[in-house]
Formats: C-alpha cells, sequence, structure tokens
C-alpha cells in the first residue's frame, strides 16, 4: 500500500473543513472523532486509520480516494474559487447544501457510466464578439438539437439539459439572492443547481440561464448568477439571459402571439402558456416590437398566481404524494435522480445502503421513498 502523504492528507483536511466554516469541535460532534484529534490530523502529526479516513469521506460526502490519492476526484478546488469570490454570500447551511449538491452530482455520473446511460452530446462554439448574438445562436441551434418546432414550447427544461449531459438539481438555499451556480466538476461535468427558493417559472429560466453558462462559458470553472443583480455591461450575463430568453420563448413565438391591445388578461393568459414569468413575456415583447415601454411596464406588474404554475417534476400528482416530492426536491433529490438510484438499485449495481447514502437519507427515509415511487425495496 502507497503511504498517504500527510501533508497532502492534512490540507485537504482542513480545507474541507474552512470551506464548511466549521470548527474542530462541530466536525467532531457530527464525526465521532475527537477535535483534539482532528487537530492533530490537520497539522500532519499523526497518521489517520482506516475508518477515520471512511468517516471523514461521509462526513464531506466525497470519495474516500480524495484523501489518499491525487486523483481530482472532488470538485474541491472549484468550491474554494467560489467561497474565495463569494464567502460572504453562503451560510454554513448553504454551503452544506453546495457540497451535498456536488456529492449527487458525483453518484450521478458514477451510476450513469455504471448502467452505461448516455446523453446527446451538444457542442456549440461563439463565434465573434456579439454577445447577445451568441447567445440567440446557441438557443436556436440546442432547440434544433432536440428538433423543437419553431413555436414549441420546452416542457421540461430541466430534462432538457440533462439529456445533454449536465447535472441539473434544484434545492433550497437560505439566500434567496442566489437564483444559481453552475461548477464544472473535474470528473461529473457540468454541474447546475438551481435555486428552489425562486418561483417555479423563474427556476425554469434560472435552468436556461445556468444551462447557457455550461454551453458556452466553458472556461469558467464557477458562475454564479444573483436575482437582478448584474451590472448591464456584464456581458456574460446578457449572454445568458438572452439565451433563457430565446430558448424558451424564441421570437417567432412572440411575433405569432395573435394578441393586437394587450392587457392584463392576455398577458397573465400567455406567461402561462409559455411557463414564464410576465415580467419575461413583456421584456420578449417589447424587444418584438408588440408593444411599447410604458406598457410593458404596467404589464410587468401582472403576476401569475402561484396555484396556476404547474412544476413539470410534480405534474398528475395531489395530496400527501405531491407535498412529499416538492419536500425532496427542496433538498436536492429530483424524480429522475430517485429513480436512477432506484433503478441501479434493481439492477444490483449498488446495495439498499449506497441507495441511502445516494440519497442523503436513512433507512427509514429510504423504505417512505420507495413507497412513494411505487417501488419494492427488497431487504438485503
Amino acid at each position: 500500500m502507497v503511504p498517504i502523504d500527510l501533508t497532502e492528507f492534512s490540507n485537504k483536511l482542513r480545507r474541507l473543513r474552512n470551506q464548511l466554516q466549521l470548527s474542530p469541535d462541530e466536525v467532531a460532534r457530527d464525526t465521532g472523532i475527537h477535535s483534539d484529534r482532528i487537530s492533530d490530523l490537520e497539522s500532519g502529526g499523526a497518521i489517520p486509520t482506516g475508518d477515520e479516513i471512511l468517516i471523514f469521506a461521509d462526513f464531506f460526502r466525497c470519495d474516500y480516494r480524495f484523501f489518499i490519492s491525487n486523483e481530482r476526484l472532488t470538485a474541491s478546488e472549484q468550491t474554494e474559487s467560489l467561497y474565495r469570490k463569494y464567502g460572504d454570500e453562503f451560510t454554513k447551511e448553504d454551503r452544506r447544501a453546495v457540497l451535498e449538491f456536488l456529492y449527487l452530482c458525483e453518484c450521478e455520473q458514477m451510476l450513469n457510466e455504471e448502467l452505461e446511460r448516455k446523453h446527446r452530446e451538444f457542442r456549440f462554439t461563439a463565434q465573434g464578439e456579439f454577445h447577445k448574438g451568441h447567445g440567440e445562436e446557441a438557443a436556436r441551434a440546442l432547440r434544433s438539437h432536440f428538433g423543437y418546432a419553431p413555436n414549441a414550447v420546452p416542457s421540461d427544461v430541466y430534462d432538457d439539459f440533462r439529456k445533454i449531459g449536465f447535472h441539473v438539481f434544484r434545492r433550497r438555499l437560505k439566500n434567496s439572492n442566489i437564483s444559481g451556480i453552475t461548477i464544472r466538476h473535474p470528473s461529473a461535468g457540468t454541474c447546475i443547481l438551481v435555486n428552489y427558493d425562486e418561483d417555479i417559472y423563474r427556476q425554469r429560466f434560472t435552468a436556461a440561464h445556468e444551462g447557457a453558462h455550461g454551453i458556452i462559458d466553458r472556461t469558467e470553472e464557477v458562475v454564479v448568477s444573483f436575482v437582478g443583480r448584474y451590472k448591464k455591461s456584464s456581458l456574460v450575463e446578457i449572454r445568458a439571459n438572452t439565451f433563457a430568453s430565446r430558448y424558451l420563448l424564441p421570437p417567432s413565438v412572440v411575433t405569432s402571439i395573435p394578441v393586437h391591445h394587450w392587457a392584463p388578461a392576455d398577458i397573465l393568459r400567455w406567461a402561462s402558456h409559455f411557463k414564464v414569468s410576465t415580467k419575461a413575456l413583456t421584456i420578449a415583447l417589447k424587444e418584438a416590437g408588440r408593444i411599447d415601454e410604458s406598457t410593458a411596464t404596467a404589464l410587468a406588474k401582472v403576476k401569475v398566481p402561484a396555484d396556476q404554475k404547474a412544476d413539470p417534476e410534480l405534474s398528475n400528482l395531489s395530496g400527501r404524494a405531491e407535498e412529499r416530492k416538492r419536500m425532496l426536491l427542496e433538498r436536492g433529490l429530483s424524480t429522475p435522480y430517485v429513480r436512477l438510484c432506484l433503478e441501479a438499485y434493481a439492477q444490483g449495481v449498488i446495495s439498499g445502503g449506497r441507495v441511502a447514502e445516494m440519497m442523503l437519507v436513512d433507512n427509514f427515509e429510504l423504505n417512505e421513498i420507495a413507497d412513494l415511487f411505487d417501488f419494492n425495496l427488497q431487504p438485503q
């Protein structure tokens, strides 16, 4: 067995702890490893046991090999860059949420490979310096990639980006000003987190916005998008917004809407039809020359009632089942991800205990989730 590089191990352990803004005492409380022992390990003055490595790997949601090798198995460098640039925006709870989100991405990538699931490769290379044009061209290319008719409205934008190999998860964040995050994971690839705290229609727009970062801004390891907080000179954000608008609501659709004198009832009807906010629709209408500035300002104030907005991952559900799946979504557990884990279990790829780990739940809750998805989780 290759000896552990104690300096490298101690640096990784300390770095992960600092990223979560945890003290040695807090880590000790949740791992059962004494704080003095943790301090010794972080100083490089002690050799970790195999059990300790496994405990730390479980606590920090990473592959145990990360601690004992030089393989780039986690996104620790990317998250370090994230917190160095935007540290004040992330609470302890949100840092844990980001850690678990990336863990889900790693698990999803591993299961896709084990089950030999293929994605529909999509590549786009921006030409020239016209950033808004990049967004328009990329949106048009992706719609063509999926064979969307000119007047078609994407029904499940999350599924679209999953189809091209992106890992898309939604999770409620404490900081409601964070709209979305795109992280380039060293092994899992493009990982997109959409803040489930947002309005349902806004989440669709955010997913498309972050999808643009994943498609076009491939040299950026970390991108954080904030609600209404970007400079008009930020060409990268303008490009991402343009992509999202054109992907969800292409100009050919906007110009063909059979309304000549827009009233509040019209904006509500068509915003619901396209599953976009009234603000997004009024911007598209204004850019298409369908309404003037004053009309756009007035119509943007009209809001589609929350109970009239459908979440694609909660469709055809009601009552207790809908509420239970909504709670799972808040924690990052999407329906496709849960089904992927259960399928892997059914095919013998992973054990029941591993399924629970991958869903961040205990065995009791795992059984509840299996029942919710009408899956027979046989004891092993």
